[in-house]
């Protein structure tokens, strides 16, 4: 078992400001967005049984990924590769809620940092989902919805 570290001083965030109570600001704030948005929602309330469990996980994959803290144990990867219908359009509302939430919750400095994260993120699960649906995503590519057939 990997023990949880504490801020590690050479962690992005801390030159950002980035604290723990910013990230739980962040992570709550954009995802009570994501709950009530037309087009994310109905996916996002689909998936998620437990929301606070769920937050609490996000607020430990922050802090590991800006603070270095290693609090976050899981694999988003799979999570995310088993959502039905997901595509770059889902990906871009998900990014604009987040760049939005960032900018008005964050310092500039932090909300930065937390979109540029973010934004590697999504292009890496974007790439990801589509490896795993047998897509080619070449360059300037982008991930489709599969075609749901009658009867699936």
């Amino acid at each position: 078992m990997t023990a949880v570290r504490d801020i590690h001083p050479k962690a992005p965030g801390v030159a950002a400001g980035v604290t723990e109570h910013m990230i739980h600001d962040l992570v709550h704030g954009f995802y009570a967005r994501v709950r009530a948005d037309d087009v994310l929602g109905p996916i996002f309330n689909g998936a998620i049984d437990d929301w606070d469990h769920h937050l609490a996980k996000l607020c430990a994959f922050w802090s590991s990924v800006t603070l270095m803290t290693g609090r976050y144990k899981g694999s988003p990867m799979k999570v995310h590769a088993e959502l039905p219908g997901v595509s770059s359009a889902h990906f871009d509302r998900w990014l604009a809620i987040f760049r939005e939430t960032a900018r008005e919750l964050c310092p500039t400095d932090a909300a930065l940092l937390f979109i540029d994260r973010a934004e590697r993120i999504a292009q890496s699960l974007e790439l990801g989902i589509a490896v795993h649906r047998g897509q080619f995503v070449g360059h300037g590519a982008r991930l489709v919805a599969p075609i749901v057939q009658p009867g699936d």
